[in-house]
């Protein structure tokens, strides 16, 4: 069963109206991320990053298509040179950075938003216990490729969980609670609006 995802409810819904709506929603949602990717929150053990929270509510809220357009935008941009993610730098950027200890994660941004595209337009995204589940799943579709790839680049005989892994569950929790909150939400706000 096919549903509408946020991005389709609020706005033109066809023509040419609705292209626009959705290039807009592009350009944000690469703005978004990249923002959100450099704010980072003190935590324990490691300080929480914005970026995998933004990653969460877009895919919910764009849907899996759109979603994707905007997550390989922003992909793009980082690809060629810009400082759009959390721990590039001058020095270190665009491909050099996307394929060092970070390109799996990257990897997983992707698989993680086309999961929450296509849950979100089942209706997944409206209640908090099945936007919970989404955002565990969609954890898992990040953490796997991240850490394959840290385990591929760096050796099996390293500390892989402790890099890539167990500093990041308490802030990534925080993270899903937050979402599974919000998403529910702005749907109640939307609807409210519309009734």
């Amino acid at each position: 069963m096919s549903m509408t995802v946020l991005a389709d409810a609020i706005g033109p819904r066809e023509g040419t109206a609705r292209l626009a709506k959705q290039a807009v929603l592009v350009v944000l949602g690469i703005a978004a991320l990249a923002i959100a990717a450099k704010i980072k929150v003190p935590m324990w053990p490691v300080p929480i990053t914005m970026g995998t929270f933004a990653v969460l509510t877009l895919g919910t809220a764009y849907g899996a298509r759109l979603g994707l357009v905007t997550m390989m935008g922003y992909l793009l941009v980082g690809a060629l040179g810009f400082d759009v993610f959390a721990t590039s730098s001058a020095e270190k950027f665009g491909l050099t950075y996307m394929m060092g200890g970070t390109g799996g994660y990257l990897v997983g941004y992707l698989m993680a938003t086309v999961l929450l595209g296509a849950l979100a337009a089942r209706g997944w995204v409206r209640s908090f216990a099945k936007m919970a589940l989404a955002l565990v799943l969609a954890n898992v579709l990040i953490y796997v490729p991240g850490l394959l790839w840290l385990g591929q680049l760096y050796g099996w005989d390293k500390p892989i969980l402790q890099w890539g892994l167990t500093p990041f569950l308490v802030g990534d929790a925080l993270k899903l609670v937050l979402a599974a909150v919000l998403i529910p939400g702005l749907w109640k706000l939307v609807g409210n609006a519309r009734g």
